[in-house]
């Protein structure tokens, strides 16, 4: 299976960002899991990138080329695909994966996960959507989406489509149960 992983370029200001990022790699490496990230070499992309590389795993990056020109690209990847603009980076992310979790990271982060995300809503595919909720990070974003589903702007299938998980054996198994919630317009 191929994850799509969405990650800060910052490694926060706190270690367990870091240390769980690390350990959500292993663990999908030593699965035999691939992984699909933004091409980062720095912050907690880099972590993710590095423990899953020097644990034997597979990693495939996507970076736009300005990126790549300013020199934050990870050379040492399984494989690296340079595009033109961001859009072609998130559309190529989101082809590649199985599924898609977000670890902490920053606004990058929250859009590339709330645009899977409303794909998913929307019927554009059926892949699971989740976030790595270490220490409680996206305690906030949850509880803002379920005020959205309370307020009417969400069905109850649809917010509860985004199910945080606590280590990759948790992504695993939501995958092999994973029934995506009927498209809104179908």
């Amino acid at each position: 299976m191929r994850v799509t992983v969405y990650a800060g370029s910052s490694a926060g200001l706190d270690a367990v960002y870091a240390e769980e990022a690390a350990a959500f790699a292993r663990e999908l490496a030593e699965a035999g899991h691939e992984i699909v990230y933004g091409g980062g070499s720095v912050g907690l992309m880099g972590v993710v990138a590095d423990t899953a590389m020097a644990t034997g795993g597979r990693v495939t990056g996507v970076i736009p080329r300005s990126l790549y020109d300013a020199e934050v690209a990870h050379l040492g990847l399984s494989e690296l695909h340079v595009v033109d603009t961001m859009h072609e980076r998130k559309d190529l992310m989101a082809r590649l994966g199985d599924c898609f979790v977000a670890l902490p990271g920053g606004l990058g982060t929250v859009e590339e996960l709330f645009e899977v995300w409303a794909w998913l809503i929307l019927g554009h595919h059926g892949k699971p959507v989740t976030v790595l909720n270490t220490d409680g990070y996206w305690d906030g974003l949850l509880g803002t989406v379920e005020g959205i589903a309370r307020a009417g702007f969400m069905r109850p299938e649809e917010s509860a489509s985004l199910v945080p998980v606590r280590k990759a054996g948790d992504l695993l198994a939501l995958c092999a149960d994973w029934q995506p919630p009927p498209p809104r317009w179908a």
